[in-house]
């Protein structure tokens, strides 16, 4: 279905790279609407699972919050209070540095891992049934979101 029937526009876009910007936000906002679905099965928002995806790329290697939040998708979000959300859930522990009494180190525990596992594979299960892209569509797709976000911020 086309982006205009999608949310009634009843005027032609002004330009493609206008409708490309809408677009592009709509279909955030959808993306948004079904991983908060599948996440809030595990009690966990999608900031949280943002956290547990950091945790994860460490390999076991401890991280700093500030660490965090560089890493973070979402530039915004409290990266303590969520690490604290986490701890209490049993999915992450930390650890205060001995050098700094203000900062602390943080990994992923295998609950944790476990939570992260189940919602990943509900997520490709998703995409397997209901997106119809081949693998190249989407390494297509990744490549041109990727030029798209260069230009954005070096704009």
């Amino acid at each position: 279905m086309s982006l205009e029937t999608e949310i009634k526009q009843t005027r032609p876009f002004q330009s493609e790279s206008e409708k490309c910007i809408v677009n592009i936000i709509y279909t955030n906002n959808l993306i948004t609407i079904f991983h908060n679905k599948i996440v809030k099965e595990f009690d966990i928002s999608i900031e949280q699972y943002n956290v547990l995806r950091i945790l994860k790329g460490q390999h076991g290697q401890p991280i700093t919050i500030n660490g965090i939040i560089e890493r973070m998708l979402d530039k915004m979000s409290n990266a303590s209070r969520l690490v604290d959300k986490l701890y209490y859930k049993g999915l992450v522990e930390r650890k205060q540095k001995e050098s700094n009494r203000r900062a602390c180190d943080v990994t992923i525990t295998e609950k944790g891992e476990e939570v992260l596992n189940a919602i990943s594979d509900k997520m490709t299960q998703m995409m397997n049934e209901h997106l119809d892209l081949d693998t190249e569509e989407m390494r297509r797709l990744n490549e041109l979101l990727d030029k798209f976000r260069e230009k954005l911020i070096k704009a």
